[in-house]
């Protein structure tokens, strides 16, 4: 990357907000002051882009100067850590646009649809019937691999993408060539309920629908917490919750989510994910 690239990048990095960067670098706010951050490093001050840590006497402005006093990072490695979690969250640079790989989706086999039905219900514990449903409304298919496919898919109902899960002794997960997450998404059911819980995969949906069946349950392919689709889902819904797993990543980007858009609420499974949570029920 060109050293002018590299200023783009910092201008662009710097003005992420504090509150969505704390959460990532294992800080917490303060339950009685909202200025207030309990970090490794020790009370942290934040007003605006400032913070101060006033047990060491140190202090700066924006997200790099914070991730660099909070993990010990230089400045190239804090911008490098700042893309990584904070991908899409802010307009891209001014750069001359690239195109993208086109879309690849795999070509349906439906002599493998047995193999993933049969790995859905023996091994995910998704009913057959929702499997069914699936299929003929073309959101799911076996692919040559017998790899399960679940369509992304945009606001005309046009497919972006699709998530692809391994169903034979190979476990794998990953996304078909490319695929853009930024512009649709996996949805279970069709859009009807006004109630919306981000899921960090398809399966993952699949199960917290059959365990909240009122609810319409959506994959963000990947625990993103600013998906630029958000803010027109949060315009026509009325709740929108993260239910992103229950681990340091889960809770770390649902965090980042929830001060960037503060109206999407936190619901956790109460067991890793909603998988583990549909499969243990008796």
């Amino acid at each position: 990357m060109s050293l002018w690239a590299r200023r783009e990048q910092a201008d662009r990095l710097r003005v992420i907000p504090l509150e969505a960067v704390l959460p990532l670098c294992g800080a917490e706010p303060d339950r009685h002051d909202k200025h207030k951050w309990h970090s490794p490093a020790g009370i942290l001050s934040v007003a605006g882009p400032k913070f101060m840590n006033w047990h060491r006497g140190i202090g700066g402005g924006g997200a790099i100067d914070l991730v660099i006093h909070l993990k010990g990072f230089g400045f190239s490695e804090a911008l490098d850590w700042l893309e990584r979690h904070f991908a899409g969250a802010l307009p891209s640079a001014p750069t001359p646009p690239t195109p993208r790989p086109a879309l690849q989706l795999p070509v349906p086999h439906p002599g493998n649809l047995p193999r993933v039905s049969g790995y859905l219900t023996a091994q995910r514990g998704i009913a057959q019937a929702t499997i069914d449903s699936l299929i003929q409304s073309g959101a799911l298919y076996a692919d040559s691999r017998a790899n399960a496919v679940f369509l992304l898919r945009d606001k005309a109902n046009l497919p972006v993408g699709a998530e692809l899960r391994g169903t034979t002794e190979h476990s794998w997960r990953g996304m078909a060539p490319g695929s853009n997450k930024d512009l649709g998404y996996f949805s279970i059911p069709a859009p009807a309920a006004s109630t919306i819980v981000l899921c960090e995969s398809a399966i993952d949906a699949i199960s917290c629908f059959a365990l909240h069946p009122h609810h319409r349950c959506i994959s963000t392919a990947g625990a993103r917490p600013n998906p630029t689709w958000l803010p027109l889902l949060l315009a026509h819904a009325s709740a929108v919750y993260c239910g992103f797993d229950a681990d340091p990543t889960g809770d770390a980007m649902a965090s980042a989510m929830i001060t960037l858009h503060s109206a999407v609420k936190r619901l956790r499974p109460s067991l890793h994910d909603w998988n583990d949570v549909l499969t243990s029920r008796p």
